[in-house]
């Protein structure tokens, strides 16, 4: 059967029989397959073919896999759609697996990776891979184990090695948790970022670690906490928190959870190791 004999099918069969819960025009610019309108179709194509296994309620198409609905869209190698019987009659679609060249994709968004499920009543996407990334208009989440997406928050969690960049400024760790929203030109945008284990932070001057950190991507600071180290080339600083600038590169390493001066009470010490010949106050360069 050719190309085009298949796609005539895919789509007769989806038209007229399955129902893809999801997507809301009024978020056009933010992933919404799951959490939006259920009374809007979808149409499949194939270039292999597509199999429908009534006993199983299962659809599989292969073969540069494509799902579309009103500007999203989920290619992948093969698609597994999963769907059950209503009690007022009609179908309903529970889960969406992707396998092979993973990529969901809006007009502002795209996730990339190996592997993807999407959990459509809990609103759930979940892609797996060495190299998973979530990009927007201006931002881009990755990760070497996997990215949940969570519609309904529109928040999107990046495990293993993650990493969050805008314009050349980075924020690393084991765990990032990005919030996203729609900004005033209706684009996609992270604007806060939550980081867990092994943070790291490198600015022009400063390598900053830590175990945990917030940053808000907005104003450009970061703030760690928990076993802070700042180290600026030979010279090592030490202490509980701190507070990260990285639009103008300025680290400040801060005494206690609300800031206060040391000597005041519960307030804990900040270490420093000075190394003779390091960097004077001002500099930008280590030294030689």
């Amino acid at each position: 059967m050719r190309k085009e004999q298949f796609i005539a099918t895919a789509m007769a069969f989806v038209f007229g029989c399955v129902v893809w819960s999801g997507w809301s025009g009024a978020s056009a610019q933010m992933f919404n397959l799951a959490s939006g309108d259920s009374d809007k179709p979808i149409e499949i194509f194939a270039d292999d073919g597509i199999e429908w296994q009534r006993n199983n309620e299962i659809l599989i198409a292969r073969g540069n896999a494509r799902a579309v609905r009103s500007g999203v869209a989920v290619n992948a190698d093969t698609l597994r759609a999963y769907y059950g019987e209503e009690a007022g009659g009609g179908t309903k679609l529970s889960r969406l697996d992707a396998a092979g060249r993973v990529k969901i994709a809006s007009d502002a968004e795209t996730i990339t990776g190996d592997t993807a499920v999407y959990d459509m009543e809990k609103a759930i996407l979940l892609v797996k891979g060495n190299d998973v990334r979530l990009v927007t208009d201006g931002d881009e989440v990755r990760a070497n184990r996997q990215m949940e997406y969570w519609e309904t928050r529109q928040m999107a969690v990046a495990r293993g090695n993650a990493i969050a960049i805008r314009e050349g400024k980075r924020i690393q760790a084991e765990t990032l948790v990005a919030f996203l929203r729609q900004n005033k030109a209706g684009k996609s945008e992270v604007f806060r970022v939550q980081a867990f284990d092994n943070v790291v932070i490198k600015t022009k001057q400063d390598t900053v670690q830590a175990d945990k950190g917030v940053y808000n991507v907005e104003s450009g600071i970061a703030t760690l906490t928990g076993n802070v180290r700042i180290n600026r080339c030979d010279n090592q600083f030490a202490g509980d928190r701190a507070e990260i600038n990285l639009n103008t590169g300025v680290s400040k390493l801060l005494t206690g959870p609300g800031g206060q001066s040391a000597g005041q009470p519960g307030s804990p010490r900040v270490r420093g190791l000075l190394v003779p010949g390091g960097p004077r106050p001002g500099d930008t360069k280590c030294p030689g």
